[in-house]
């Protein structure tokens, strides 16, 4: 069985504005990410990015916005040699529509844990908000909560 440490993206992985990142020109990545991620590299985990992108079902921006910035954040990963296995995004928000991908519901992760055969009991959730700790309590992983914008430099210790 596979070990993963799930990445919430907006606040974690790049800087969040307080505002829907969509741009590529507007995607940065937070300082001391790829070094701390390299340590868990060492210590043998996957990453997978679960990431509400509810702007769609706004109309604030697409779906092919949303795979533009993830195709640029592949590349990032790429080019620190941090190999990123999956990307999950949910669309919706509930202003809209109903789901049970959107976190605090857990389907997005629920799906990644059946495809690559994860390990709850050895995995993570890192995120910045309460919604990603919730998420991560119903399919039993361990939630690490983080400051938004923080670097991940602080926090790596809480994971084995």
């Amino acid at each position: 069985m596979n070990k993963v440490v799930f990445l919430d993206r907006d606040g974690v992985i790049n800087f969040e504005p307080r505002d829907y990142t969509f741009e590529v020109n507007k995607f940065k990545i937070i300082d001391g990410l790829f070094e701390s991620l390299k340590i868990l590299k060492l210590k043998g985990y996957l990453f997978i990015v679960i990431t509400n992108q509810g702007g769609i079902s706004k109309q604030l921006y697409s779906h092919n916005d949303v795979n533009s910035v993830h195709l640029y954040m592949q590349r990032c990963f790429e080019q620190a040699e941090i190999d990123l296995l999956d990307i999950y995004y949910c669309p919706h928000h509930a202003i809209n529509e109903k789901c049970i991908c959107r976190k605090p519901d857990s389907l997005m992760l629920e799906k990644a844990i059946a495809r690559y055969n994860i390990d709850i009991t050895k995995s993570y959730f890192i995120g910045d908000s309460r919604r990603d700790i919730l998420a991560a309590e119903k399919v039993g992983l361990t939630g690490v909560q983080i400051e938004m914008n923080d670097s991940l430099k602080k926090y790596i210790s809480q994971i084995n």
